[in-house]
């Protein structure tokens, strides 16, 4: 045996044994979370126990991170222990995550990469649907796109908080990379016309007109609709990601064909619960203002004399009335911060209305 097939052999032996520890170390962790569960079943015998806490698990992440020796990257680090919390989490319960359907779309990709891949994902058709099924309790969480970065925001998301009780518990960021896809089948085929959503083809336009310019765009529901239209159609092609590629068994013609690389959707999480701070947190609320000179200033003065930074607002026509709007704002911080409090009493002092959304961690992965 030559000295590199001794040395190879040492180290797939080392692999052996460093498996069999992290194995090993996998199965404790996994004891210690359904301890942590029973305690909390012990003591709440008569009510609805939350085993998820997003502050805690943001937190964890957060050391993860933080503490990482490499060489793996801090962010797949964080991504092998999201997963690792996922299976300890669904060894007492699965949860139900309700998302913007059908299945492959952008919205189950984030629901996956937020919660891990052991929770039951539920497609729902619409977000209004999404908000129905949370509240019901039929679903422990929600997730729904907000915002996008190159398309704005998405309003009806925006619009259902007007009149839900959901508070927001999360956010995650997914970067969107589009591909024109095609069934291995139908390859060597003209292509026709493709399918996709509408956003899609608005952040994929330059590159569709330079390379594919007179061929029919056909807008549908969904990216996974057109991924599955392309499986089924002769001389079709879909703009989707990688999630409705794999499912509908699509090859790729051209890949991240965006036109804008850092293209970016923020995604929501919806949930029953107001969630405590994680140390590194963001806030939302909704605010109506009486309509009179200088309105806009009184709102945001006091985020500027508190020195509390905004990282979004946003205008939407109130349902009360004609010409009357809301204010969707995000902002650093949490509102169980004494800082925060004060603000939001001056703001509430001046406003017709004022809806705390929810404060929730700031997106770790």
């Amino acid at each position: 045996m030559s000295d590199e097939q001794v040395r190879l052999a040492e180290l797939r032996d080392e692999i052996d044994s460093l498996d069999q520890q992290i194995m090993d170390l996998i199965s404790a962790r996994a004891r210690c979370a359904q301890e942590v569960a029973h305690v909390k079943m012990a003591s709440n015998p008569d009510q609805d126990v939350f085993f998820y806490r997003p502050e805690r698990e943001a937190q964890v992440l957060r050391r993860i991170k933080e503490q990482n020796p490499g060489p793996l990257s801090a962010e797949e680090m964080a991504r092998l222990f999201r997963e690792i919390m996922s299976a300890c989490l669904a060894l007492e319960k699965p949860m139900h995550i309700a998302f913007l359907g059908p299945v492959g779309t952008f919205t189950q990709a984030a629901a996956l990469k937020h919660f891990g891949h052991s929770v039951v994902s539920v497609p729902l058709p619409a977000i209004d649907a999404v908000f129905r099924e949370v509240e019901s309790g039929a679903a422990h969480y929600g997730v729904v796109p907000v915002e996008n970065s190159t398309e704005g925001m998405i309003n009806h998301t925006l619009d259902m908080f007007m009149s839900s009780p959901l508070k927001i518990c999360g956010e995650v960021q997914l970067r969107i990379h589009h591909h024109l896809l095609v069934s291995p089948k139908h390859k060597d085929q003209e292509i026709t016309r493709i399918y996709s959503h509408q956003q899609s083809f608005a952040q994929c336009r330059q590159w569709l007109d330079t390379h594919r310019y007179g061929i029919e765009r056909i807008t549908v529901s969904s990216n996974a609709e057109a991924a599955r239209r392309a499986a089924e159609e002769p001389g079709a092609a879909a703009i989707a990601g990688d999630m409705a590629a794999e499912l509908y068994g699509l090859e790729m013609l051209a890949s991240s064909i965006e036109d804008r690389p850092d293209n970016t959707t923020r995604f929501l999480i919806i949930g029953r619960e107001e969630v405590p701070a994680s140390g590194h947190d963001k806030s939302s609320i909704l605010v109506s203002m009486r309509n009179k000179p200088g309105a806009l200033y009184q709102l945001l003065e006091p985020f500027h004399r508190h020195g509390i930074s905004l990282t979004r607002i946003e205008t939407r026509p109130s349902p009360s009335g004609t010409w009357a709007y809301v204010f969707y704002i995000d902002f650093e911080g949490h509102m169980e911060n004494e800082q925060v409090r004060n603000l939001l009493a001056e703001v509430d002092d001046e406003a017709v209305e004022l809806k705390r959304l929810g404060s929730y961690p700031i997106g770790v992965l």
